[in-house]
């Protein structure tokens, strides 16, 4: 409960312009392999279609903030805490900044990274096979580059991985459809290795090489593709376009796991119970709209009640908790789960984790619930509204200015199924007319390292409301905001907000804003890297703590070392809503 929106926001747009803000040369129209090249067996594929055009950097918010002079040290910081994580362990020497600058050129090029699923008859050979020998797992995996005028920094980045191989690998060369081809075979597997005209490709297995260099040629049926298959074609509208795109065949996934037995259970049968089956597919991508960068993701199928899209409410236009946020809000987020649909997926997938005629050990879930909550699990669940949300109006991220937000029904019972899951948590219980106030410990006793300065957490338990925050007065903040009635000015009503929010659907189960231009920057960063020296602090003191790597540490390095006032200067705000109908659920974000 620390600033994680602010945080996770940027460390979102970090992660996005890594491979959108890389160099200046143009887009390229096509990654190495389109949809409608790709086999119609392709489980998995992410394509980028290269880094853009100086112009399209220069109007776009996002890459303008990568490409500002002030934000030099983050960029350096992120690609050395990327590059060099892998090598943690490694006695090889990491990279200088300036090898990370030369090696990150590489994603001004388009990639294709895939895994094509085993074929059938591969599967019953190696099935065979299995009972009298062991035999490698399939790995389907295969990464096709572009790599037009980076030749030689692709042979010397290989070069260098290669140098810094424990085991030297036996390599040997093969040909696989006309092309000559590197075999590396090693302790961890065999790979192959081809530089085949403009294009560089590697896979795992040898049917997948041969696949992906016929496809790199053009020789395969176009009638074979991913792109004429069913599930892909559901998905077009949001996959197959844009700078990045990716897709999973979630059918095919199903198929992989149907036949494992890793356990003393069978996977089928909780797939089976899931049925997974309703969901089609994974999909997003990720495009550039002038200033704005646009982010569209859906898991689609079939969203009938039974299936696992009973995760996700049918949603509302208005959150209640919206009305309790005033107009010089920060940030905003909500959501809704369904978790009586929760419920009965894990119900179903726990009956058919028991052999025949023992099923009834499923509800050892609910008699063990009921014994702790005081109330049949069914029952406490029908008291949550399955609204979540949170906001921020402390312009420096003050962690003790962000409010949460709990939808319930029947405040009595409400009360009562806090008490019974906190226990002697609970510090402290009163009353001021009609709502209750309550102080829980979060763990640990008072003073203890670590803990003390986060040791309690408020609540105030309303009739269709829980409003939680770590001081009492923000949340009295709030209730005052809410005794205002028709006189008090939400972020409802904000232009800039009702904008955003009419961009999208009317029913929505999720919802995000964020307004950048409202914080201050310089005492966002003095707040967090004072929060992230007493993590570090903390965790020094903890004896169980002292051998692990400062992460927290090396994450804020970037923050540390850039200029606050650059994200105000680029950034302006966020939305974003997630919605379900007929054909799935549905991601739609803006940042601009």
């Amino acid at each position: 409960m620390k600033s994680i929106r602010i945080r996770t926001l940027l460390a979102t747009a970090m992660l996005a312009i890594t491979l959108l803000g890389v160099g200046t040369s143009p887009a390229r129209a096509q990654a190495p392999l389109e949809p409608g090249q790709l086999p119609s067996h392709t489980v998995f594929y992410l394509n980028w279609r290269g880094a853009p055009a100086p112009d399209v950097r220069k109007a776009n918010s996002l890459l303008a903030l990568w490409d500002d002079p002030d934000f030099a040290p983050a960029r350096s910081a992120l690609a050395t805490n990327m590059l060099n994580s892998s090598q943690e362990k490694s006695e090889a020497a990491k990279l200088t900044p300036e090898e990370i600058q030369e090696y990150a050129s590489l994603l001004e090029n388009g990639f294709t990274l895939g895994y094509l699923s085993e074929p059938a008859k591969h599967a019953a050979a190696n099935a065979a096979a299995a009972k009298e020998a062991k035999v490698p797992a399939w790995n389907g995996m295969f990464f096709v580059y572009d790599r037009t005028g980076k030749e030689l920094l692709l042979t010397k980045a290989i070069l260098r991985v290669r140098a810094q191989q424990k085991d030297v690998p036996n390599l040997s060369q093969v040909t696989l459809g006309g092309v000559a081809v590197l075999k590396s075979e090693g302790k961890s597997g065999v790979t192959y290795w081809a530089e085949h005209g403009k294009y560089a490709a590697s896979a795992s297995e040898r049917s997948v090489m041969e696949e992906i260099l016929a496809r790199l040629d053009g020789k395969a049926p176009a009638a074979a593709s991913l792109a004429q298959t069913p599930a892909y074609q559901e998905a077009q509208p949001i996959a197959g376009s844009g700078m990045l795109d990716f897709f999973v065949g979630i059918p095919d996934l199903k198929e992989m796991a149907s036949d494992s037995n890793a356990s003393s259970m069978k996977v089928r049968p909780l797939l089976d119970a899931a049925k997974l089956e309703a969901i089609h597919s994974i999909c997003g991508h990720v495009t550039l709209e002038g200033a704005k960068t646009r982010i569209q993701a859906a898991i689609l199928g079939d969203a009938a009640p039974g299936t696992p899209f009973d995760i996700w409410s049918s949603g509302q236009s208005t959150p209640a908790s919206l009305a309790l946020v005033p107009a010089d809000a920060i940030s905003y987020s909500f959501a809704e789960i369904n978790f009586m649909g929760v419920y009965d997926i894990v119900k179903r997938v726990a009956r058919a984790a028991f052999p025949q005629g023992q099923q009834g050990n499923a509800d050892l879930l609910d008699t063990m619930a009921q014994a702790r909550l005081g109330m049949p699990l069914t029952d406490a669940i029908g008291l949550l509204s399955g609204e979540f949300a949170s906001m921020q109006s402390n312009p420096s991220m003050d962690s003790a200015k962000q409010v949460y937000f709990f939808g319930i029904r029947k405040k009595p019972e409400a009360l009562k199924l806090l008490r019974s899951v906190f226990g002697d948590q609970l510090t402290s219980e009163r009353s001021e007319g009609e709502t209750t106030f309550v102080k829980i410990s979060l763990g640990g006793k008072q003073g203890s390292a670590g803990v003390a300065q986060w040791n309690f957490f408020n609540l105030a338990v309303t009739p269709d409301m829980i409003i939680g925050a770590s001081r009492t007065e923000t949340i009295r903040e709030v209730l005052a905001n809410r005794a205002k009635g028709a006189g008090f000015a939400s972020l409802a009503g904000v232009p800039q907000f009702q904008a955003g929010r009419a961009q999208f659907q009317e029913k929505v189960n999720g919802l995000s804003y964020f307004d950048f231009q409202k914080v201050d920057w310089p005492a966002a960063k003095e707040h967090w890297m004072e929060e992230a020296k007493k993590n570090s602090t903390a965790k020094s003191l903890d004896p169980a703590q002292k051998s692990a790597p400062t992460a927290t540490s090396t994450g804020m390095d970037w923050l540390a070392q850039v200029n606050p006032q650059v994200f105000s200067r680029h950034l302006h705000y966020s939305s974003s809503v997630s919605w379900k109908d007929a054909k799935g659920i549905h991601w739609d974000q803006w940042l601009q």
